[in-house]
């Protein structure tokens, strides 16, 4: 199969662009805040690491069937990278979030202790990524999203 005709792998390739653009708009809705940012971040609704491996596995499907060998191996890859969004990826943002909190407290106790004087270097440090896994909801619709998307493709494609 030649590279641009790979359907499977077009698939999760629009499907990772797709979840990483529509982040933008459902983020304003929920907040009011435009953030671009969040085109080229992890985490966030929806999940676009499960949008990219159940587009792979449904695009799989269509081409080769449920019962190739293909099939197994590219479900068991978006099982697996699902339950590690939800899993030791989101407790390692959470760990973020509680450490970037103890480093605020810290800094703050600081200024008040001593009246710091390099405060433009305390507001220059990077904070801790904390948005590196996703809630269950995330992944759900990532998942649903990447499935939706290649069944889509599919039917534009083979028109």
């Amino acid at each position: 199969m030649e590279l641009f005709l790979n359907f499977p792998l077009w698939a999760a390739l629009a499907a990772i662009f797709f979840a990483q653009f529509v982040k933008v708009p459902i983020n304003f809705i929920a907040t009011r805040k435009l953030d671009w940012s969040l085109l080229t971040s992890t985490g966030g609704m929806p999940s676009s690491h499960s949008a990219a491996v159940t587009a792979l596995s449904t695009g799989v499907a269509l081409d080769a069937g449920l019962d190739s060998m293909a099939f197994a191996i590219s479900a068991m890859f978006a099982i697996i990278t699902m339950f590690d969004a939800t899993g030791v990826r989101r407790q390692a943002g959470e760990q973020a979030i509680v450490l970037n909190q103890l480093v605020t407290d810290f800094n703050k106790i600081m200024v008040e202790a001593k009246m710091w004087p390099k405060k433009p270097e305390q507001e220059k440090r990077k904070e801790l990524k904390e948005l590196l896994g996703h809630k269950p909801i995330e992944v759900l619709f990532g998942g649903l999203t990447g499935v939706f998307l290649t069944l889509l493709l599919h039917y534009f494609v083979s028109l």
